[in-house]
């Protein structure tokens, strides 16, 4: 049997898969990164599943970065076919945006571990995995939930954290994938953004050590779930 391919649209590229990638090979994909500003990104077109992952830059900010218009533009013809897409943080504000809603400035920029809130359809959902152990949170920006869409998750701070689209669209605000190993690039790479907030970095470092186990498989089994339901 040939193996479906998974494309992921990546930023930066300590941004990457993280623990999704084990559980995509598993499920039989053969995974590629599209990396911004080097590949072609319409590639991403023509995968089984199209996943979009984070950046350190505003979803609306076309007149700066306009590879956003693209991305946009391929996320719009596939969920209009309903093509097995995933959009995580930023890649979840693109998702709303090709579905015709705003991406604006959250009230509070939402940085480190904490829970999310999970609606009656998100206890129902993939992101179950998480009602009791914290996620990854790094974003300033927030959506409106686009029309047709079910709400999975909340918090205080941003009430439109994830949705589901039908079948084959999910986009989570918050990052599911990351945390464990590999964490340290990330207070690396965003040094000066976490030097800004004024945020703890060794604090950042220790929690993601007492919850790398937790975080791993509970997305793992998320990612697992959400596979097996996927229509193609």
């Amino acid at each position: 049997m040939p193996s479906k391919t998974a494309i992921a649209i990546r930023h930066l590229g300590f941004e990457d898969l993280g623990a999704f990638a084990p559980v995509l090979g598993a499920f039989g994909y053969n995974t590629r990164y599209l990396d911004v500003g080097v590949d072609c990104l319409a590639d991403g077109q023509s995968a089984d599943l199209l996943i979009v992952l984070g950046g350190p830059i505003g979803a609306y900010e076309d007149d700066i970065y306009p590879h956003l218009s693209e991305i946009v533009g391929i996320l719009h013809e596939r969920l209009a076919r309903s093509k097995p897409t995933l959009g995580i943080c930023l890649g979840a504000q693109l998702i709303a945006r090709a579905l015709g809603e705003r991406v604006y400035p959250a009230p509070a920029k939402e940085i480190g571990f904490a829970s999310i809130i999970l609606t009656e359809n998100g206890k129902a959902s993939c992101l179950a995995q998480f009602a009791e152990s914290p996620v990854l949170h790094w974003h300033g920006d927030t959506f409106d939930l686009p029309k047709g869409a079910t709400l999975l998750a909340s918090t205080e701070i941003c009430s439109n954290q994830a949705f589901s689209y039908g079948p084959n669209v999910l986009a989570v605000q918050f990052h599911p994938e990351a945390g464990g190993p590999g964490f340290e690039r990330w207070l690396i790479g965003h040094a000066f953004e976490l030097s800004v907030a004024e945020l703890d970095v060794c604090a950042l470092r220790d929690e993601n050590a007492s919850l790398s186990t937790t975080l791993a498989n509970s997305a793992n089994k998320c990612l697992e779930l959400w596979l097996k339901q996927l229509h193609f």
